[in-house]
């Protein structure tokens, strides 16, 4: 199974190993399965589809996918056997609705999110035109950061030239289009030419004082796009964002659990280790939705940090007889300890037995 593959974290050095999470609308892990690490994300859907109805039955569930298995063909088998969906879009397709963008009709569906109805030519299916204020803030964030890249880059070709160290122009050029290839999120943000300055090349940049038209209107917003009928913006909406709880799955299992590096070089063992990760993040979403229920401020990997250093230790004194005296004690929580302790009603004792019944030590054996 492991085999050289798309990685997303740009590890093509790496075998993996693809692996396909089922989790229901509270996140709770229902099934998951392994596939060889060169199988495209994209051709997984009706396997998983197969394996979903074997385990659980037929029903009319609502297919919730992001961009990364969709496709015509996916889109197209699910429309066949009459599967309602409602799927994301590559932001490229954002410019399909740059009107609808810039005019009214929005409805608030949550605080900071607004959606609307956008039909689509083929009438089949209908895109919900998104904008969150969260999104665009993170958006807006990332062009200051390659707007800041990029301009180091010009300063530094820039200085170049006024040193007198460019020389030939088609190197000039091919520098240029370096730079615009390795930030494309801006590049359309600038405009750059060649002069000739006294008897050398010199390279100017400027920065647009007016951006491309509908762009600062695309910032935040997204794309998602359904068959299902007779449904609001707000409805539809509602059914997508459970799809945040099965990328915060592969998120926990990715960082708190550490479900990679495998090390393992047998296939079995790599299945296995798959297995109790999968068995890690069952009892990582229950304590989530523990905490939840007690209305706690604390994360499952903030809580499991701040109960790691509860512990209990024996204090050893030795007698004149040659005896000794054992205690046991317990760390003394701190007031953020308490108040998780309290907050899941539980309850440290003060002292602990360590001197077990015979019937005890055989039923421990």
């Amino acid at each position: 199974m492991r085999q050289r593959g798309y990685s997303r974290d740009h590890r093509f050095d790496c075998k993996q190993v693809v692996m396909a999470l089922i989790v229901n609308t509270e996140g709770l892990p229902l099934s998951y399965e392994t596939f060889d690490g060169n199988r495209a994300e994209v051709t997984t859907l009706e396997t998983v589809r197969r394996m979903v109805e074997r385990k659980y039955g037929r029903a009319r569930r609502i297919g919730v996918f992001d961009r990364g298995i969709v496709s015509e063909e996916n889109l197209a088998a699910l429309r066949k056997r009459s599967g309602p969906y409602v799927v994301g879009t590559p932001r490229s397709k954002l410019k399909t609705v740059k009107k609808e963008l810039l005019e009214g009709g929005w409805t608030t569906v949550r605080d900071e999110v607004e959606a609307k109805l956008v039909p689509m030519p083929s009438g089949t299916e209908t895109y919900v035109l998104c904008r969150s204020t969260a999104r665009r803030e993170k958006e807006q964030a990332i062009r200051r950061l390659f707007s800041t890249r990029i301009e180091w880059s010009l300063k530094r070709l820039a200085q170049q030239g006024e040193q007198g160290k460019l020389k030939d122009r088609s190197k000039i050029e091919r520098r240029m289009g370096r730079i615009q290839a390795r930030h494309p999120q801006v590049a359309d943000l600038y405009t750059m030419s060649i002069t000739e300055r006294q008897g050398h090349l010199a390279v100017e940049w400027q920065a647009l004082e007016e951006r491309p038209a509908g762009r600062e209107a695309r910032e935040g917003a997204y794309l998602l796009r359904t068959n299902l009928e007779g449904e609001s913006a707000e409805e539809l909406w509602m059914k997508y964002i459970p799809l945040t709880e099965a990328e915060a799955a592969f998120r926990a299992l990715k960082s708190e659990l550490s479900i990679r590096p495998l090390f393992h070089q047998i296939e079995p063992r790599v299945k296995a280790h798959i297995l109790v990760a999968f068995l890690g993040y069952a009892l990582w979403v229950t304590l989530k939705h523990l905490l939840r229920r007690s209305h706690s401020e604390f994360s499952p990997a903030r809580a499991l940090a701040l109960l790691s250093t509860l512990q209990s230790a024996d204090i050893v004194l030795p007698t004149t007889d040659g005896r000794e005296l054992r205690l046991r004690r317990i760390t003394e929580p701190s007031a953020e300890q308490k108040r998780l302790l309290q907050q899941r009603k539980l309850s440290i004792p003060e002292r602990l037995n360590f001197e077990l019944k015979c019937s005890e030590n055989a039923a421990i054996a």
